[in-house]
């Protein structure tokens, strides 16, 4: 920990221990926060989004006041997320995917349809307001389907449009979508499981007990405790219990993954394939989840697999969160602004007219959707962690979280890519 000087303001950079330390403070903090107040508690609001965004705001509040500024070391976000996403692959089992084909699918479909649709209205707002036309296109799916990493991606591409300041522009979009998504899915979800009457919440009792490190817990991401016999989780009729031992097995397995994945991205990359840096660990997890299946070789557990997935995915968001800039939201054009704010509500209409309903209406559909709402507003991550809420609260929905982690984290990337693509090429 050390002062500096940052754009003039006197600044404390905390190293990475601290920020860790900060990181389980504010998480804590947000799960105090969850369980007290009612309607965050009702709309199923992540306590790693609620504890990360408080933090941001104190950040912003003394900054504003030009008391101090605050610097994280966000090193392990990467890895962080990486772990989170090898997980999601270690969920990949043959039978699932056949379960759950058809819905993914059509799920791309949707999503897919979302970012033409964000940027058709971002066009129309942008233009109606005198703005740019490519504006409506950096305010629509390049930040909001496409999340921070594939918006600096196309930085250079809107610079060429006439757009002066593309990246700070694009980092703006981004931040507020990531910081929206994690407000707006689960009310909209929870909205209407209740009002078709889905599901009911759980007795509080036992979703005490089912509840993991503040509404990060029981998701229902893989069907191994359910409708299969994971190797080496269940000897002799009985389930014996987690330990650290068997723990530690499989953040080996997990590391291990993690490390050919990353192979196979520089292998890509050499080959000219540019691909977000999570995609090689998920496609090598998926490999091994469905080798291990078939021959038992590693013995994976996916309890082990599920709980560390959940501290990767806790750990991640509120120091994703903890690090959003939200001075950088006060600052935003009134164009900008108006943008957004349609797009949200633009989001929300979509979400509830189409996926709601093409996705079949049932208490799936409805975690599905406030799942599509944080990666159509944010990114993958926050796409769990709402859905990781409310299976916390309703009960698990494990085809929710195979179609849209796989969706948002990989297959969106490649449609919505071509989508941008096209709109510029157009504003040309």
């Amino acid at each position: 920990m050390e002062f500096t000087f940052v754009e003039g303001l006197r600044t404390l950079k905390f190293d990475l221990v601290l920020t860790l330390a900060l990181a389980a403070l504010f998480l804590f903090v947000g799960g105090i926060v969850q369980s007290r107040v009612g309607f965050l508690r009702r709309a199923s609001i992540p306590a790693a989004a609620i504890g990360g965004l408080l933090f941001a705001a104190l950040v912003m509040l003394l900054r504003s006041r030009g008391t101090l500024g605050i610097a994280l070391d966000t090193s392990l976000r990467a890895p962080l997320q990486i772990a989170f996403f090898t997980t999601i692959g270690f969920g990949a089992t043959t039978k699932l995917l056949g379960a759950g084909g058809l819905r993914l699918i059509i799920f791309y479909i949707v999503a897919t349809g979302t970012a033409v649709v964000q940027n058709v209205a971002g066009v129309a707002v942008a233009l109606a307001l005198g703005a740019p036309a490519a504006l409506g296109v950096i305010c629509g799916s390049l930040t909001l389907t496409g999340g921070p990493a594939t918006g600096l991606a196309f930085t250079g591409e809107f610079e060429k449009l006439g757009v002066t300041g593309a990246g700070a522009l694009i980092i703006a979009s981004a931040t507020f979508g990531i910081f929206v998504s994690s407000l707006v899915g689960n009310p909209v979800a929870t909205a209407l499981i209740r009002r078709f009457r889905l599901a009911a919440p759980r007795e509080e009792k036992k979703r005490a007990e089912a509840e993991e490190f503040w509404a990060i817990g029981a998701t229902g991401k893989f069907d191994g405790a359910s409708e299969e016999t994971d190797a080496g989780a269940k000897r002799g009729g009985e389930e014996p219990s987690l330990t650290g031992a068997e723990l530690l097995r499989n953040l080996l397995v997990l590391l291990a993954v993690m490390g050919v994945g990353a192979l196979l991205g520089t292998g890509l990359s050499r080959l000219r394939v540019t691909l977000p840096a999570y995609v090689g660990a998920m496609v090598v997890a998926a490999l091994v989840r469905n080798l291990d299946d078939r021959y038992g070789w590693l013995r994976l557990d996916m309890r082990a697999i599920e709980a560390l997935g959940g501290i990767a995915l806790a750990l991640f968001l509120v120091i994703a969160l903890m690090d959003l800039k939200l001075w950088q939201l006060a600052g935003l054009a009134v164009p900008m602004l108006v943008i957004l704010a349609v797009q949200v509500v633009l989001m929300i209409i979509y979400a509830v007219l189409v996926t709601f309903v093409v996705m079949g209406r049932d208490y799936e559909a409805a975690v599905t959707t406030g799942g599509h709402i944080g990666f159509g507003l944010g990114i993958t991550p926050n796409a769990v962690a709402n859905m990781e809420a409310l299976t916390a609260r309703y009960g698990a929905a494990p085809r929710s979280f195979l179609i849209v982690p796989i969706v948002g984290a990989f297959f969106i990337d490649f449609s919505n890519a071509l989508i941008i693509t096209l709109f510029a090429n157009f504003l040309r």
